[in-house]
């Protein structure tokens, strides 16, 4: 196996709150470093009643300050929503206070609707358009500062901060591969590029400073339980809540349910099961034949697993079945 990472929406469930949604997100990440995941990711979207990470730096600072050596980092903050002087400042600010361990991954999407991206934006220009310019300026404010420099990120300047280019399309491949940057494909949610978005990372990557050959990574959504009918209760939440989000209806997310009957129409069915189609849902011995097939088709460098689960106890067990599956007892991939 690679090594095995986890993305966290802090997802808050029906009936508890964001504070609780966050103790969670640190307790997972304290349990995911014991049981060797490589990274512990953290998204930023907005509006979402069932999202608790809006604030994702601040929300990775609450993970790391709890955390000792496993990775953390943004799956990602939306480089759109913000200015590139502003995420070199929060993440040089981190790396300051928790070195060697922080990843900045950046997405082009808003990860909101359109009014809350103008919220967001206080009635900008859509700056998706000029995300290249932008990645580019938030590396050069990690550089170190030059002679007379006129602008400089502090906390910032000259620390090695990870660059990370995510998507869930072929633009963000094309340009991890011309920057020389690592990249994740958000195949949790859209799996349609997945394999063209790898190729085409692969064949044009361009090595640079920080990086001499393509490192690729792929999402997946990953339900463990005792029993494969268990995993899909569990996974259940995860339905309901796609098809609430589908239905321009957010909200927390709710408790599995028995049979997803009466809850969907055929078509919403059906585009659940599209968005979820790289989903592993079973028992330890499913999720390892599903892990071991997701990664021998996409040949990607490391895997990153998510799952939002009602019940915290069930999601800490669904975690260490993976890990004990795709990791091993004993390991210490995240050192």
């Amino acid at each position: 196996m690679v090594p095995i990472s986890i993305l966290d929406l802090a997802p808050i469930v029906q009936g508890g709150t964001a504070g609780q949604a966050l103790s969670r997100a640190l307790d997972l990440a304290q349990h995911a470093e014991q049981w060797g995941y490589r990274r512990y990711w953290l998204a930023e979207h907005h509006n979402m009643p069932g999202i608790a990470s809006a604030a994702t730096a601040v929300a990775i600072a609450h993970v790391a300050e709890g955390t000792s050596t496993i990775r953390v980092g943004s799956g990602g903050v939306m480089l759109p929503n913000h200015s590139p002087l502003v995420i070199a400042e929060q993440f040089g600010t981190l790396e300051a206070l928790f070195p060697g361990r922080i990843d900045l991954g950046l997405g082009r999407a808003p990860g909101t609707d359109q009014l809350t991206a103008r919220a967001l934006r206080r009635g900008q220009t859509d700056s998706a358009d000029t995300f290249p310019q932008d990645v580019m300026e938030l590396q050069a404010y990690f550089r170190p500062a030059k002679p007379g420099q006129a602008v400089q990120a502090v906390p910032g300047a000259g620390l090695s901060v990870p660059i990370w280019l995510l998507g869930s399309s072929l633009f963000s491949a094309q340009l991890a591969a011309a920057l020389g940057l690592p990249f994740a494909f958000a195949s949790h949610f859209a799996p349609d590029l997945l394999h063209d978005a790898l190729e085409l990372y692969r064949s044009q990557f361009r090595a640079s400073e920080s990086l001499k050959r393509p490192y690729a990574m792929a999402a997946a959504a990953v339900y463990a339980a005792k029993t494969d009918a268990e995993a899909r209760r569990l996974f259940t939440s995860l339905q309901q809540s796609f098809v609430n989000l589908r239905k321009g209806k957010p909200g927390p997310l709710p408790p599995p349910v028995d049979s997803m009957g009466g809850l969907w129409t055929k078509v919403e069915q059906e585009g659940v099961e599209h968005a979820f189609g790289e989903a592993i849902v079973g028992s330890p011995e499913t999720v390892k034949r599903g892990m071991e097939a997701f990664i021998e088709r996409t040949q990607v460098d490391e895997m990153i697993v998510t799952a939002a689960i009602f019940d915290h106890g069930a999601r800490l067990h669904s975690f260490e079945l993976i890990a004990g599956v795709a990791i091993g007892p004993g390991s210490h991939a995240n050192k």
